[in-house]
C-alpha cells in the first residue's frame, strides 16, 4: 500500500468550499451532502464530529449542534483531485436530514413515481422551536 504524506482538501480550487459526503460507515447509506471551509475542516479534525459551513446562514455549522443529531466521524476519503470529501460517519440520534429523516435523500423516484424512502426519526417542529 502507498502511504500518502499530504492529506489536506484544495479549498482554493472552488472558492474557499468543496462537497462533503456524509456516509453511514456501517451500511454505506448516503446521508447528507454539505459544504467546508478550512474552518470546518480544522473544526472536524479537532472535535471528531462533522462541522460544515451554512451557505444560507454564512455561519460554520455543528452538525447536531441543535438536534442532537451529532456525527461521529469514523473515517475521511478525499477524492483524486483534492476537492470533494466523504465522511464516514456513526449518525447519533438516527437523523441526518434537518426535515426529520434519517438521510437528506429520503425521496426516490421509481416507476415514474417520487416516494418516500427514509425514515422520520423525528419531528422537527419540536426540534427546533
Amino acid at each position: 500500500m502507498t502511504r500518502i504524506h499530504m492529506f489536506a482538501p484544495d479549498f482554493d480550487k472552488q472558492g474557499g468550499l468543496i462537497p462533503a459526503i456524509a456516509q453511514d460507515a456501517d451500511t454505506g447509506e448516503v446521508l447528507m451532502l454539505a459544504y467546508m471551509n478550512k474552518d470546518a475542516w480544522e473544526k472536524t479534525l479537532e472535535t471528531g464530529e462533522a462541522h460544515y459551513w451554512s451557505r444560507s446562514r454564512q455561519t460554520l455549522w455543528h452538525k447536531g449542534g441543535t438536534s442532537g443529531h451529532v456525527q461521529m466521524v469514523k473515517s475521511v476519503r478525499i477524492d483524486c483531485d483534492d476537492d470533494t470529501l466523504v465522511l464516514l460517519i456513526e449518525q447519533l440520534g438516527g437523523a441526518a436530514c434537518h426535515k426529520g429523516y434519517r438521510s437528506c435523500f429520503y425521496r426516490e423516484l421509481r416507476n415514474g413515481e417520487i416516494n418516500e424512502c427514509s425514515p422520520v426519526v423525528f419531528d422537527p417542529k419540536e426540534v427546533y422551536k
